[in-house]
């Protein structure tokens, strides 16, 4: 079937399959968040992205095969309100953004830089330090060498908009230049966005917006 990216509470996981990596999105929690999980075709292994909520909805997402590690985006309660129970059950490595990791409760173990990779099997994920939704919110991309880039935003870039700055005219100002430079800049229109809320996008389609989005200032 064909992946959409759109998803309901309560609802069945989409399946982004790739050559190299199977993708599956879910929705959980109150705040309708998205979680990730990422699965290397040639080895099995697999990483979870933001285990915001509903633990059991995720434990039934990872199956068997457990995850070997979970990364959370930025330090935002909504998600990671079931991360120690994912690790407890899992024995999961944690990852997250250096200038968040104080900001989550369950402990980080491996503090992440912009610039960073992140491994999963075969798999690499490249780290992207966004600052202003969060101070350390990270961006993952995966660059897949069969066809184009996948990008997990976290709540930094959504369709329609950069993250929430809580109508703070710095916080916006860092976060928009760190989006447009960092991903925009880098990465052609045809890059895959997963976002942390909502349904997905692709960089094409929000490019022609960002003058709008710095004019109106969120």
């Amino acid at each position: 079937m064909t992946y959409s990216g759109a998803v309901k509470l309560d609802g069945p996981a989409d399946v982004h399959e790739l050559t190299d990596l199977m993708i599956s999105k879910v929705a959980v929690g109150p705040m309708n968040n998205n979680a990730y999980l990422l699965r290397c075709r040639a080895t099995g292994q697999q990483l979870l992205i933001d285990a915001a909520n509903d633990a059991s909805t995720l434990l039934t997402l990872i199956g068997d095969d457990g995850i070997a590690s979970v990364v959370t985006t930025h330090r935002h309660g909504d998600h990671w309100q079931a991360l120690a129970e994912i690790v407890a059950a899992t024995g999961a490595v944690t990852y997250a953004g250096r200038y968040d990791a104080e900001g989550i409760e369950v402990p980080t173990e491996v503090l992440v830089e912009d610039g960073d990779t992140i491994r999963v099997g075969r798999i690499e994920l490249t780290a992207r330090h966004l600052v202003g939704h969060t101070p350390g919110s990270i961006a993952l991309v995966y660059d897949d060498p069969h066809g184009h880039p996948h990008l997990f935003t976290g709540d930094c870039l959504f369709p329609g908009g950069v993250g929430n700055t809580h109508q703070d005219p710095e916080a916006f100002a860092s976060l928009i230049d760190d989006v447009e430079t960092k991903l925009f800049d880098r990465l052609p229109d045809e890059t895959w966005v997963y976002p942390g809320h909502g349904d997905d996008t692709t960089l094409g389609a929000e490019r022609p917006h960002l003058p709008a989005w710095r004019e109106r200032g969120w």
